[in-house]
């Protein structure tokens, strides 16, 4: 008799239907697995055979073969260890085959028979409602995952292997986590608007970065606040939506940073500059996503810019059109999506003083010039907003007196309104500003004489067609924050001012 059990690995950004087949025979008694597995999958030979012998079952003496098909697919993780622990079950005699039929078993087993949570679950569920499964098993952990995609599958969680081998024998019911201790939110340690001193222009800025999801580069000295304003952008975003929510759970679950919570909060992945090309766009044996992915529907701070790898920056600037990356390697070609806002924060010179009234510089022109160069023309053109900070004084700091017309709470009401003129222009895409096409920019209703200035400041400042469009939506941004259906000639001025590099 030859068992046939369902199971499933996750397989870039979707997923992959295993079928788990086993066979017994008469001879020496051997327990083989077949069909391009990795050394996870061999290992899960001693992990199967002490989990059913400590959780009361037999194991067989008798001639085992396990094939895992399609057979040409590489086969990598624990996810199978369920299935082919329920194969072993039904082809001894333990289960029936009908006790497995319309079934998909996901999970990883321990030597005492405990079911431990595996990445990618979201990608498993929706394969099973794609093959038009009846049911999902999983563990008990990955459960809360489970049920944000699981419109029309039953999903059971269960803890043992013991515990699923008295549920399908219907000899005990099921117990479901309660969902109010599985959501992780993550901005709690992050700054705020309301206890960062001055800085009016760039809180402005900021404010419309988020809005209208435009990607941000703030220079400055060091110590002038540039690492504080960035971390408190996040915070003005609007809590994800269900959709949005399921995609960053989805992402994190895939990188395995979470296997079991529901991520309800925006990310804010923060690299270290040290930060190799694979880690920052995704690859590897694998083909994980990285960090760019990591940080889809919320923000990417890339701090001390130039201090990255001219490689790893370059490999930026199709991701930032496209918002999305493709891995491509021999065996696999996986797309990732990388929908972020981009922060990114530098000083003026290596020393970090060129400019400045305070401080002496001691870069030399060539110093500074191979500084600035780090960063290529291509990729500058792709950040929407450029915004110096300057160095507060030191009476602002120790009266803690600042005048703020930037609080978090009034960002966070225009931000609001700012994104609903968005959505309502839009009411099939749902589009933020920084998304609209070229051929929607020449749709927008911009005032005559704001069209005018546009045009000039373009002549003058000599602006690329991706400049120009990207100023031309800033300025839809600034427009919708004021409430207005019209771009203004303050809103296409202060866009432009925007527009000047460091």
């Amino acid at each position: 008799m030859i068992s046939k059990v369902y199971s499933a690995l996750p397989h870039g950004y979707t997923s992959q239907l295993i079928t788990v087949e086993a066979d017994m025979n008469r001879g020496l008694p051997y327990f083989n697995i077949v069909g391009m597995g990795n050394k996870t999958v061999s290992e899960s030979r001693e992990r199967i055979r002490s989990a059913l012998t400590n959780s009361q079952f037999s194991f067989p003496d008798k001639r085992i073969t396990i094939n895992l098909a399609p057979a040409e697919l590489t086969k990598t993780g624990s996810h199978l260890d369920l299935a082919i622990a329920v194969s072993v079950l039904v082809i001894s005699g333990q289960l029936l085959p009908e006790d497995s039929q319309n079934r998909l078993f996901v999970g990883e087993l321990s030597l005492d028979g405990e079911l431990r949570p595996v990445s990618g679950i979201i990608n498993i569920v929706e394969e099973a409602r794609r093959q038009k499964l009846s049911e999902i098993i999983l563990p008990y952990a990955n459960y809360h995952q489970a049920k944000l995609v699981a419109e029309d599958i039953k999903i059971s969680p269960v803890k043992n292997i013991l515990q699923l081998f008295l549920y399908l024998k219907n000899q005990q019911d099921l117990d479901f986590p309660s969902l109010s201790t599985a959501q992780e939110a993550a901005q709690d340690t992050l700054d705020s608007f309301d206890y960062i001193y001055g800085q009016e222009q760039a809180k402005r800025a900021l404010t419309i970065a988020m809005a209208g999801h435009h990607n941000v580069l703030l220079y400055g000295p060091p110590g002038s606040g540039k690492t504080a304003l960035a971390r408190s952008a996040v915070r003005l975003l609007p809590k994800p939506t269900l959709n949005e929510q399921i995609e960053i759970t989805k992402i994190h679950s895939l990188a395995q940073t979470y296997t079991s919570n529901i991520l309800t909060s925006r990310p804010f992945r923060t690299p270290h500059h040290s930060a190799s090309l694979v880690s920052l766009v995704g690859g590897g044996n694998q083909s994980s996503p990285g960090e760019i992915s990591l940080a889809h529907n919320g923000v990417l701070f890339l701090d001390e810019l130039p201090e990255f790898s001219k490689h790893a920056l370059e490999s930026l600037r199709q991701p930032l059109e496209d918002r999305k990356v493709t891995i491509s390697r021999a065996n696999i070609k996986v797309t990732y999506p990388a929908n972020f806002i981009l922060i990114a924060t530098m000083n003026p010179c290596p020393c970090g003083y060129y400019g400045s009234k305070d401080h002496e510089c001691t870069c030399t022109a060539r110093q500074i010039q191979n500084y600035k160069q780090k960063i290529s023309g291509p990729l500058l053109d792709r950040f929407d907003i450029f915004v110096q900070v300057q160095r507060m004084p030191t009476s602002v700091l120790v009266n803690n007196t600042t005048n703020s017309t930037q609080d978090m709470e009034t960002a966070k009401n225009l931000l609001s309104g700012a994104v609903k003129s968005q959505f309502n222009r839009d009411s099939e895409r749902k589009t933020y500003n920084s998304l609209l096409t070229s051929h929607q920019c020449t749709q927008l209703n911009i005032d005559p004489k704001a069209k005018e200035l546009l045009y000039e400041a373009s002549e003058k400042l000599k602006l690329s067609a991706r400049a120009y469009f990207r100023t031309l939506r800033v300025a839809q941004t600034i427009a919708d924050l004021s409430q207005s259906d019209v771009i203004s000639q303050e809103s296409i001025a202060e866009a432009l001012q925007y527009r000047k590099h460091y």
